[in-house]
């Protein structure tokens, strides 16, 4: 009797199993924060020249560039952006060949940081 007493329990629970129903939770809503989707940093002739795209969303504010050469802070700008304009271009006047790097903020919150090697610094 003993040792029908394991079986018995066993095949018990495994009925149980078929109608056991877990509790499926609600979804979750998705937002997700306000980003940068695309950013380049280019030389074109005598100029540097960024483009940025500002994607989710989106208080009207301002995208500003921060210009470095080595630690060195070159200059600002910045553009205001909203739901309706969230495309950006800044052109700096950079004739020497340098190790640039723009920083990117909206509204005060770094975003991205964007670089361009134009010389070999790193020997």
């Amino acid at each position: 009797m003993l040792r029908l007493l394991p079986l018995v329990l066993c095949s018990l629970l495994c009925a149980c199993r078929y109608n056991f129903i877990p509790v499926i939770p609600a979804p979750v809503p998705l937002s997700l924060p306000l980003r940068i989707t695309q950013a380049t940093l280019q030389r074109q002739g005598d100029e540097l020249v960024i483009r940025a795209r500002v994607d989710g969303p989106m208080p009207g504010d301002y995208l500003s560039a921060v210009w470095f050469a080595g630690d060195q802070e070159l200059g600002r700008d910045s553009r205001y952006l909203d739901a309706d304009h969230r495309s950006a271009e800044f052109h700096f006047p950079a004739p020497q060949k340098a190790d640039y790097r723009a920083l990117l903020l909206y509204g005060g919150t770094l975003l991205r940081q964007l670089d361009l090697r134009e010389v070999d610094s790193l020997k």
